[in-house]
């Protein structure tokens, strides 16, 4: 039988390992998705991800992988949909410490919201029987739904049509040339990403269109920033 590791007995570094090639496997193999292979975790002197005391080197001001992709002009090594095991772990050979990314833009692109909008946006979504798609929940702080590919480009548009272009809207999508940190990746000092809500067959293949989602994240997250501003003291309001 092709499985991706045999013995998983010796120690950690190993076993961090056959978790990301796993977690790959399942990606590319059970849910069509292309994989790249990222670089290690960078720490600030403080020991914080590196992306959240400055702008990662892809140069996006709102990366989902700060400091673990490949910089502007650098391959990625990928895996494509329905890679077998063996092309698994022929990527991860020597990249023990190396993490587990998903690039945007290709089957799906991906709405970015704080995580306590999004949580509040997603119960609500759930209590109107909206179909949701994966949803990844990332330690510094955002949620990420994965939504039809091409929303990156539609999103002015969209909120346009739905009256919330003027908004001050923490609100970003990552399409084409961003690249997505997926379960185990761990952000150095931070912690690792997680599903929230896990990916199935369907909504692997077809997350939904950002229209069916996005006026209630945007309501959620304009709401976010009002109880945000009340919150402040009178002296850094005006």
């Amino acid at each position: 039988m092709d499985t991706l590791f045999g013995d998983l007995r010796f120690g950690s570094r190993r076993r961090s390992r056959a978790t990301a090639c796993q977690a790959a496997a399942e990606y590319a193999g059970r849910w069509g998705w292309t994989v790249a292979l990222g670089g290690s975790p960078v720490q600030s002197p403080g020991g914080r991800c590196a992306g959240r005391t400055g702008p990662c080197d892809c140069g996006r001001p709102h990366c989902a992988a700060p400091g673990l992709h490949p910089p502007r002009g650098a391959a990625a090594r990928e895996l494509a949909p329905g890679a077998a095991a063996h092309e698994v772990r022929a990527l991860w050979g020597g990249g023990v410490e190396a993490t587990v990314l998903l690039p945007a833009g290709r089957t799906f692109d991906v709405l970015d919201v704080p995580e306590p909008a999004g949580l509040r946006a997603l119960v609500r979504l759930e209590r109107m029987g909206t179909q949701v798609g994966p949803v990844l929940c990332a330690p510094t702080g955002r949620l990420l739904f994965f939504v039809a590919r091409d929303t990156a480009d539609k999103l002015p548009d969209l909120l346009y049509r739905m009256g919330w272009d003027d908004a001050a809207l923490d609100l970003h999508c990552h399409g084409e040339g961003a690249y997505l940190a997926a379960p185990p990746t761990a952000f150095g000092g931070l912690g690792p990403v997680r599903w929230l809500r896990r990916p199935c067959r369907e909504s692997a293949a077809r997350p939904p269109e950002a229209r069916l989602l996005l006026g209630t994240l945007a309501y959620a997250c304009h709401r976010g920033r009002e109880r945000a501003v009340a919150a402040e003291p009178a002296w850094l309001a005006s």
